[in-house]
């Protein structure tokens, strides 16, 4: 294996324009960790907070940006016991995707759906363990209930719209276009609501209000998401494209016997993170391997060309995950 390999680095904190091809030395497993060769890496949300200087990695983690991807195992650190060399992965990262090798805690390796390509598989890990921990753990999504999620049209969004319709929730989703919603009705939506044209508040009312709302859009959408749930509804937080600052009624959350919750990814620890992967193995892959649930790609880039991903993401235009094929 070489020594040494190409990546994308953040130069300074700001625009698409900060990310620069650069080489680096390819990473050493530590214990418990393995090595991957990376094919493609996923482009998400977090990646383009950390290039404008608003999301830190962890010490211990690579400076790259890059928080999933997948590829075949080159190497192996000491105790890891459940992968062998040449097996094809997707992985949570702790950063470092944007390269042509990273290292990433075994058990946070999963295997690659039967019947998908590396392509596809590269787009699952940051999506999926964040729908699965925030919609059905923290959020306790069961069949029947009445879940809106917001964006529905983004990597997120798509994801969390199919896996809630497949356990059996009524979805519930809003969006900026025609298109958007179309997609979003295609993918298990029973209602796509056109924020540009429509007030989800309203709408969700009328069928009774919302048991779970996903939301990571903040600002002035927090009083609303309060006012659309129905009694005893919860609203799980993920992110802030608006801000996290706003005044709420908190009269509302004690006399409905609301629940206020959030999370984020990156932070929590390797153990934590291993859970919800063995949770997604037992739970959510089989779905995958039968075809009921499959990422929604937007569009493909070069790694050399991840700036021009980054724009794309943050135009809001895309429908889907957005890639970079590195290998």
């Amino acid at each position: 294996m070489t020594t040494m390999m190409q990546a994308v680095e953040i130069t300074e904190a700001g625009g698409p324009e900060v990310l620069q091809a650069t080489t680096r030395p390819v990473p050493a497993p530590r214990a418990g960790e393995v090595v991957i060769r990376l094919a493609y890496a996923g482009v998400n949300r977090p990646d383009a907070l950390q290039r404008a200087g608003m999301y830190a990695p962890p010490p211990t983690a690579s400076d790259l940006p890059g928080l999933e991807g997948a590829g075949e195992i080159v190497a192996l650190g000491e105790g890891v016991g459940d992968w062998a060399i040449g097996d094809q992965v997707c992985a949570l990262l702790p950063g470092g995707g944007y390269a042509d090798y990273v290292a990433t805690p075994a058990a946070h390796c999963l295997p690659v759906p039967g019947g998908m390509g590396l392509r596809e598989a590269a787009c699952l890990p940051e999506t999926f363990f964040t729908v699965w921990s925030n919609v059905f753990e923290r959020g306790g999504l069961k069949g029947g209930e009445r879940f809106l999620v917001h964006g529905g049209s983004s990597g997120i969004g798509t994801t969390a719209i199919q896996l809630a319709h497949a356990f059996g929730a009524r979805v519930f989703t809003t969006a900026g276009s025609v298109e958007k919603c179309e997609t979003c009705v295609k993918l298990g939506a029973e209602r796509a609501i056109n924020y540009r044209e429509e007030d989800f508040v309203e709408v969700l009312k009328a069928e009774g209000g919302a048991d779970l709302i996903l939301d990571m859009v903040g600002g002035e959408y927090l009083p609303r998401n309060v006012k659309a749930l129905a009694d005893d509804g919860r609203l799980v937080q993920i992110a802030f494209l608006q801000g996290p600052k706003v005044e709420l009624n908190f009269a509302q959350v004690m006399m409905r016997r609301l629940t206020i919750t959030g999370s984020t990814l990156r932070p929590q620890s390797d153990l934590a993170k291993a859970r919800i992967a063995e949770a997604l193995r037992a739970h959510v892959w089989p779905l995958l391997e039968a075809g009921k649930v499959a990422p929604v790609m937007d569009s493909e880039f070069p790694l050399s060309d991840a700036a021009a991903a980054h724009a794309r993401m943050e135009s809001s235009g895309h429908i889907g995950k957005i890639v970079l094929k590195v290998g």
